[in-house]
């Protein structure tokens, strides 16, 4: 799950892979670790703010109005992931990125591009909150596999695009975007259903 969130975030172009693609063209491949590591420093806060807030105000109804919230988010980022695939697909990112002031460092790109995202905060304070506290009750182990899966899927996105972008090249082509938008998607949408049909058997779970 963590792995399919993550993917499915960074295939949609945005100001953090516009800055990726920017800076990747001034300064290698290694721009990609260096933006994702600013990334996930802003990730890695949000996690603990969920976190002790999970420890301290978790209860039945609080689990369960999470759930809801978070599936319904989960399912309308689904549906408009499938929706926009086609136009996501099409999108010139190479012209996008050199409009982008990529002046800045790598880090400070990543750490900004997260903060200044309502779509990432949005998320996170619903859908991701949903999921992690999901995990939580499984055990501190499932959130921590649930991290891990998530950061793979963004460094490992971030580096093959500054890697492909700082040799002039596309990572994949439009057919093949538009299709893996399409699956994730479908596995968002698949989320956020289970979310909302079982939102009492995770309040019961405490």
């Amino acid at each position: 799950m963590g792995f399919t969130v993550g993917i499915s975030a960074a295939l949609i172009p945005g100001p953090m892979m516009f800055a990726t693609i920017g800076i990747s063209m001034k300064k290698g491949w290694k721009a990609g670790f260096y933006v994702f590591s600013g990334h996930a420093l802003v990730e890695f806060a949000i996690f603990l703010l969920i976190l002790m807030g999970a420890a301290s105000i978790i209860d039945k109804s609080i689990i369960s109005f999470v759930a809801i919230v978070g599936g319904v988010v989960m399912l309308l980022f689904g549906l408009v992931t499938i929706k926009n695939a086609k136009k996501a697909s099409e999108t010139d990112i190479t012209a996008s990125a050199s409009k982008l002031n990529a002046s800045s460092g790598p880090v400070s790109a990543g750490i900004l591009t997260s903060v200044l995202n309502p779509t990432l905060i949005i998320w996170w304070l619903t859908a991701g909150s949903a999921i992690i506290l999901q995990e939580y009750m499984a055990g501190i182990f499932a959130v921590i596999t649930f991290i891990i899966g998530h950061w793979i899927a963004d460094l490992g996105f971030l580096v093959a695009v500054s890697s492909s972008f700082s040799k002039g090249k596309n990572l994949i082509s439009q057919r093949t975007h538009e299709k893996v938008l399409y699956i994730c998607g479908g596995f968002l949408t698949i989320f956020g259903f289970w979310f909302l049909l079982n939102y009492n058997d995770l309040s019961a779970m405490i």
